[in-house]
């Protein structure tokens, strides 16, 4: 990389207060194990990693009947490890049922809002008895352990019943985003043969009707494997309408088509408050699948086990967010991107509240989700750069317009920070007091390889240090660690609890993606650097990386100095071939004011056309005005960039999007920016949340 003192340069933000350090919950777990600061315990976590996890076992309470026969079992390779071999364990006994009789039996288990107002709170007893009688309803509908059922719905409290049910009974989840497209839930239905699946009529968005049962049921058609639809009926006048259009065919699937209040009927006559059936299960069963974009057209199948991503959740969320019993937990997702299981397990397991906003974060006003945090009082706010830099653009007096004293910390994943945002939702939202605890890891990982934590100062846009028990590393193109300043390959060198157990049935895909390069280590795929203070940052994907002129440029420095200009809310950089350099940066900015935007628009349809047929046109004075301004502005931003970087890596073109492609968790696709610009095959679409930026994009190409 060529210079990064934008993030390296930063200076502590915050450090945490002795009653912080106190309170924390990886103080109490430094007192079990007997370290006297982080760094002792750090060393203790990758020193010996099977020590490390019995404890963390014993932290959260973990009981397995019958007992492991060994905790860690590497015949296989590292690549492969068996965990708790032998060991009794459905996951949700420790979930739910291990509650009861305890302070936690009443206390909510879930909190759930949506963007129309309607609200519900769930105890951790009623949700119990929910999952039972679920967990019932699928057993007398012939489904059972090992079987793959599909979840299809938003983050509601009918969501998190489904899960844990499925789960209940030892068959496999696979959760699948709530606004996927037909050919996406198709695809992974039939990649695991899924017996059955879950899904609703619709729900709000913006104020505007989803219809996600007209989706679901053109997947299903092509998924011969699938026996049973439960249909989850949401409430509200914008559902009723979708209710009324689909109403008529509920009687053409006969009983294929099982609404979620008869399932529940089914499963009361199977459960009973004096036998609560839990289907007995192996640690290492297979627990979800869990679907993630790859840089071809086929997604990755994640397969986790009840003893891998919940346990590894649970741990993050207790060490790094400082979730313990009580604690309301509330984190914008899906349940199809990995931190909707990470905080519906994590937050059960610790004994926490789950408090979910299922809506746009930003609707009916821009300070809902403050208004949210201050109703419910959350303590622990899970929020994306992306969403914070929108925030921000409607000033600085709307966080101060609710009580947000709950608030003891913000936690942020799934794309890297610029400074500007970070600064602004710590000093304005959490007025320099509330730690930003910045969270890296994957799908692959179950949570985080790295993480902040309550005991140590915060840089903005960095990680203090990995997360315990993670080997994590930084190497050289020979595998060698870097020094303190130098930028390579993030790596982790021993096994976690929480890893994959391989891509589902493609074992030699997983081999190839993150364990052929270096014998025995897994390389994650992302440029990391480490500065002298020992806080780490990650600075793209290293398939992102670009090497312009010779030098080796990631996209997000680039983007960083182009955010940071008061025009530009968001950028995304890619390398273009290019006969001089080799390869050449282009940008795409969306900008803060749109009217630049409309200009440039009409700027690329007066040009459109040969230079002997130019498309008719005949911009105003305004337009034209405008349109200079535009091209002042983007020689300013190139300007910018070449200052800090040098003049050969600043982009050659800087395009002006209205938007970014993006995945629905917030991540932008740069190889699908680079494909459509160059008119190749972007491979998986099927996460991304606005297609039609695509066609933006392909149109500036031209």
């Amino acid at each position: 990389m060529n210079d990064i003192n934008l993030l390296e340069n930063q200076p502590i933000a915050w450090t945490p207060s002795e009653a912080v350090k106190g309170r924390a919950q990886l103080t109490r777990f430094m007192r079990q194990v007997g370290v006297a600061d982080f760094d002792e315990l750090y060393q203790f976590s990758t020193s010996d990693v099977e020590k490390f996890t019995a404890e963390v076992l014993k932290f959260l309470d973990i009981k397995f009947d019958p007992p492991y026969e060994k905790l860690l079992d590497l015949s296989n390779g590292v690549e492969f490890p068996k965990w708790c071999v032998g060991a009794g364990f459905n996951v949700v006994s420790h979930c739910l049922d291990r509650w009861m009789g305890t302070e936690i039996e009443n206390q909510p288990a879930i909190i759930w809002e949506d963007e129309q107002g309607e609200n519900a709170s769930v105890t951790y007893l009623e949700l119990l008895e929910l999952v039972e009688i679920c967990a019932g309803g699928l057993r007398k509908n012939g489904l059972t352990k090992g079987d793959a059922i599909g979840i299809h719905l938003p983050m509601m409290v009918e969501t998190i019943i489904a899960l844990l049910a499925i789960n209940r009974i030892g068959a496999i989840a696979v959760p699948v985003f709530s606004g996927y497209g037909v050919s996406a839930i198709e695809s992974r239905m039939n990649a695991v043969g899924a017996k059955a699946i879950f899904t609703g009529l619709g729900f709000s968005r913006r104020g505007k009707a989803f219809d996600s049962f007209e989706v679901s049921e053109q997947a299903i058609a092509n998924c011969p494997t699938i026996e049973k639809i439960f249909l989850v009926e949401q409430s509200g006048d914008l559902i009723e309408e979708i209710y009324e259009k689909h109403k008529d065919k509920y009687e053409d699937y006969g009983d294929k088509l099982i609404e979620f209040g008869q399932l529940l009927e089914h499963g009361n006559t199977l459960s009973t408050k004096k036998l609560r059936y839990l289907e007995p299960t192996n640690a290492e069963d297979a627990l979800i699948i869990l679907y993630t974009s790859g840089t071809t057209g086929k997604p990755k199948g994640i397969a986790h086990t009840h003893c891998s991503f919940p346990l590894k959740a649970a741990q993050d969320m207790a060490f790094g967010t400082d979730v313990g019993r009580g604690t309301r937990i509330s984190w914008l997702t899906d349940i199809g991107w990995m931190m909707g299981p990470w905080l519906i397990y994590g937050a059960l397991l610790n004994g926490a509240t789950i408090c979910i906003y299922d809506g746009a974060p930003d609707y009916p006003a821009p300070d809902r989700m403050w208004e949210f945090c201050a109703r419910h009082k959350v303590e622990i706010l899970g929020i994306s750069p992306t969403l914070v830099r929108s925030l921000a653009t409607h000033g600085d007096d709307l966080p101060k317009k609710h009580d947000l004293s709950s608030l003891r910390a913000f936690a942020s994943t799934g794309e890297p920070w610029n400074p500007a945002p970070w600064w602004w939702l710590f000093e304005k939202v959490g007025g320099s007091k509330l730690p930003i605890i910045n969270y890296s890891g994957g799908t692959e990982i179950a949570g985080g390889i790295l993480m902040g934590n309550p005991l140590l100062p915060i840089k903005p846009c960095s990680f203090p240090a990995p997360c315990p028990g993670i080997a994590a590393d930084i190497l050289d193109e020979d595998g060698n660690s870097v020094a303190a300043g130098s930028v390579g390959e993030l790596a982790i060198k021993k096994p976690w609890i929480g890893m994959a157990r391989g891509f589902w049935q493609e074992r030699e895909r997983y081999l190839e993606t993150y364990w052929n390069r270096f014998p025995g280590v897994w390389v994650h795929g992302d440029w990391a650097m480490k500065d002298l203070d020992g806080h780490w940052f990650i600075l793209g994907r290293s398939d992102d990386t670009l090497k312009v002129a010779g030098k080796r440029v990631g996209p997000a420095e680039v983007e960083s100095l182009l955010v940071a200009h008061e025009s530009v809310a968001e950028a995304a950089v890619i390398g273009v071939p290019d006969e001089i350099k080799g390869t050449a940066m282009v940008a795409f900015c969306v900008l803060q004011n749109a009217d630049i935007l409309s200009a440039l628009s009409a700027e690329h349809e007066q040009t459109a056309g040969t230079p002997e047929n130019p498309a008719e046109h005949s911009p105003s004075a305004d337009d034209e005005a405008v349109r200079m301004t535009a091209l002042q502005l983007e020689a300013e931003l190139k300007t910018v960039v070449a200052k800090d970087m040098g003049k050969p890596l600043a982009p050659s073109r800087i395009h002006f999007v209205a938007a970014l492609p993006k995945t629905r968790n917030a991540k932008v696709m740069r190889r699908v920016i680079r494909a459509a610009y160059l008119g190749e095959d972007a491979g998986d679409l099927s996460a991304l949340e606005n297609p039609q930026a695509v066609e933006e994009i392909k149109k500036a190409a031209q």
